[in-house]
């Protein structure tokens, strides 16, 4: 098949074009390589990280909300099936500039979805995120849960994606697939994220700022479970549906730092803070939906902070 991946040079679009193109599929890769976090590392992604794929793929630099830009690439590329990833991402930037997240993640989004449907697309899947569901205090967070009080902007986008699909899905039959991660963490990671910068900081020596106290508890998802569990999705072309994807353990926040002190040899500097707006204490996933596809998480933090631990150093040349 031929597969169109947004964000494709991003941490999880990347992951994905790579094990895609193992398996003998064709890939399209679209992205802006905005300023968001250090473009230098997407550009590594494409260069490094995917240089010894056998198949290789076609990368088209430019921007979602670009509808002519996208009707360019679906008529000549022709995709059988998306996987739409590229998003602003990050609760707290969120707060910052709202209407850059609603422009880029919801009509970005209906971009995709409207030219999947005049392009006879066979099954789209899309990011979502764990943040829709807000301040819940039930866990672990069932996909039958409500989640109409979303408590930052990028939550409240992530919602509306999920919302369009639906309708494209009643209207025009499009299978559509909304993935809600959860936490995840790896080589390649994204630099804005905590789990990232808790490496960087404790091996750089530097005091890392722990919110809520330290009393954060999170499912985290190594990105090889990521990739996995998003192709049986992919592949599973299901008329309309929202899955959560995550680890299948409730994690405290203070052990993966721990985790991460043991694999990099370092004592972290904890700064204990107060929670901030827009962040939730807890994210634990039920996943039982996605199991019955067939997937299941295998990588524990341990052995996952490792793999991040070691990439690090050897990334950045510590």
């Amino acid at each position: 098949m031929k597969i169109l991946i947004t964000g494709g040079a991003g941490f999880i679009g990347s992951a994905v074009a790579k094990q895609l193109m193992e398996r003998g599929d064709r890939v399209v890769l679209i992205d802006n390589f905005n300023d968001y976090y250090n473009p230098r590392l997407k550009e590594d992604r494409i260069k490094v990280f995917l240089k010894d794929c056998r198949k290789g793929y076609k990368l088209y630099r430019g921007d979602i909300r670009d509808r002519k830009f996208l009707e360019k690439v679906f008529t000549k590329e022709k995709p059988h099936k998306v996987i739409h990833l590229a998003a602003m991402a990050g609760v707290r930037a969120s707060l910052d500039n709202p209407a850059l997240y609603a422009d880029v993640n919801v009509m970005g989004t209906t971009h995709l979805l409207d030219l999947s449907v005049k392009c006879g697309v066979k099954n789209f899947v899309y990011a979502s995120s764990s943040s829709v569901y807000g301040n819940s205090k039930k866990v672990p967070f069932s996909e039958t849960d409500s989640v109409d009080t979303p408590i930052s902007p990028y939550a409240a986008t992530k919602k509306a994606t999920e919302l369009l699909a639906h309708v494209y899905s009643h209207i025009h039959q499009l299978k559509t697939t909304g993935l809600r991660y959860f936490t995840v963490y790896g080589p390649w990671g994204r630099p804005d994220m905590g789990v990232f910068k808790f490496i960087e900081n404790i091996i750089r020596g530097r005091t890392i700022d722990v919110y809520n106290f330290g009393k954060m508890r999170r499912n985290f998802t190594y990105i090889d479970d990521i990739v996995s569990g998003t192709i049986v999705a992919l592949d599973a072309d299901l008329p309309c549906a929202v899955m959560n994807i995550g680890g299948d353990r409730d994690e405290a926040l203070l052990d993966y730092i721990a985790a991460v002190e043991h694999s990099s040899g370092k004592k972290a500097k904890k700064r204990l803070m107060p929670i901030q707006p827009g962040d939730v204490p807890s994210t634990v996933a039920d996943i039982r939906k996605l199991k019955k596809l067939g997937w299941k998480p295998s990588v524990r933090i341990q052995q996952g902070v490792k793999n991040f631990v070691e990439w690090y150093k050897w990334y950045y040349k510590v």
